[in-house]
């Protein structure tokens, strides 16, 4: 089976898999991505049948649709995972947090419910869409995905959507009807183990507030969030959604997300060796660092990892801060840049640092390059 997928982020940072909705693709996380990226590998993916994933011929299943997951996770070696899944995804999450509950860490479903619709809605749409085409229920689908307000005020956005839509391969969109339509956690949801989120949005008619707080009560440890949307409630509310996710995954506060991102920028090792030489006399300088340095500019989505860390070597190397440009060699290794980049970097900070101050840097450089 092959599966469509791309990732953002740094090698370092934790990955967190983002699972699309019925109808839709993997480019419907993209206006989250970079609001995830300083916390986040995003690994989105188009669920067979969809996207520019291959389309089966026989229905499928969400126990298929969940392996096609564990296949991918263990193509690109990922052991453990944070994963977000909405409507269809969300299933597939669920399916997920029961049968591989060692590769999830933390799980969120969104907008979705252990048993979605019934079996004759389900079937009907599928003989509607296999006679008329998949432009007979787009309108319809608009209207359940997005409020009034947000289709009013977004125009284009909703034309875009429906572009994705309507480009649905028919035989891979009624196969996984028939997936959604089959699937059913009611009785399974207890074997949840992993810490678990509930979106859902208060005008959902597809999952509403009330399906959202049975699966709350049925899994162990499980909490609600609800948002003014309807059924695409990430697509309607990114960066709202975004804050969620960061919420539930990293923490509230600018500190926490600033340790977050300072152990995926300079390495678990570093950041435990600051903090046990953490004191009366340096603590209060030690949580600045974290929370203002990490956790509120190199956290913000306009620039990112990468970029950062090019901006922050040059500077160190016009400053001539030796210890400072070692550490971020390490730092700019973690956030992706190769060894050429480095290499260019120094180079162009010779025109404009001197020459002294980029040989320096030259050879810091490589003492850590040939230490990695």
């Amino acid at each position: 089976m092959k599966t469509n997928y791309k990732i953002t982020g740094t090698p370092n940072s934790p990955v967190l898999v983002l699972s699309n909705s019925l109808g839709a693709d993997l480019g419907m996380w993209d206006e989250l991505i970079p609001f995830l990226a300083p916390y986040f590998r995003v690994l989105q993916y188009d669920t067979r049948g969809h996207g520019r994933s291959e389309v089966t011929e026989t229905p499928y299943s969400i126990d298929l649709l969940g392996n096609d997951v564990i296949d991918l996770l263990n193509e690109l070696k990922l052991e453990k995972i944070y994963f977000c899944g909405l409507s269809m995804g969300g299933l597939i999450g669920q399916w997920l947090g029961i049968h591989h509950p060692d590769r999830i860490i933390k799980l969120i479903l969104s907008n979705t419910d252990a048993k979605i619709g019934t079996v004759e809605n389900w079937n009907e749409r599928i003989n509607t869409i296999t006679k008329d085409g998949i432009q007979a229920i787009v309108d319809g689908t608009m209207e359940r995905w997005f409020t009034d307000d947000f289709r009013a005020k977004n125009p284009n956005r909703i034309t875009e959507i429906k572009s994705v839509f309507t480009a649905n391969n028919t035989l891979g969109y009624t196969n996984s009807c028939a997936a959604v339509r089959d699937a059913d956690f009611r009785e399974e949801l207890s074997k949840i183990s992993a810490k678990t989120l509930v979106i859902t949005g208060d005008e959902d008619v597809v999952t509403n507030i009330e399906q959202a707080k049975i699966l709350v009560n049925a899994i162990p440890n499980a909490s609600l969030e609800v948002l003014q949307a309807r059924h695409l409630s990430s697509t309607e509310l990114p960066q709202t959604y975004a804050e969620i996710l960061i919420n539930f995954i990293v923490g509230e506060t600018a500190f926490e997300r600033g340790m977050h991102v300072r152990r995926t920028v300079l390495g678990d090792a570093h950041v435990d060796k600051a903090n046990s030489k953490i004191n009366t006399f340096n603590g209060d300088f030690q949580h600045f660092i974290s929370n203002y340095a990490w956790g509120e500019i190199w956290t913000r989505p306009g620039l990112n990892k990468p970029t950062r860390s090019c901006i922050t070597l040059a500077i160190l190397i016009a400053l001539n801060r030796k210890d400072e440009f070692k550490m971020h060699v390490r730092a700019a290794i973690n956030n992706g840049l190769t060894h050429d980049e480095i290499k260019e970097i120094i180079m162009h900070s010779a025109l404009y640092c001197g020459l002294p101050a980029a040989n320096e840097a030259l050879h810091s450089a490589e003492e850590i390059l040939n230490e990695l």
